[in-house]
């Protein structure tokens, strides 16, 4: 037992400490890509209410 923790403890730390460090970078790039969806769609003509709902059908936001 004490291997596997030696073995493994180590990554999973890591692990975690990075995707805690880079959660909150993802969910900022997650609003610019929301933003940058709506402002692409509203330049070619699409209704900005027919834009949010394809973001948030598609998972974009939440």
């Amino acid at each position: 037992m004490l291997k596997l923790a030696a073995n493994y403890g180590f990554p999973m730390v890591i692990a975690f400490y990075v995707l805690a460090r880079l959660e909150p970078v993802i969910k900022e790039l997650q609003k610019s890509v929301t933003v940058l969806t709506v402002v692409v769609a509203r330049q070619g003509g699409v209704d900005y209410e027919e834009a949010r709902k394809l973001v948030e059908g598609n998972g974009f936001v939440k």
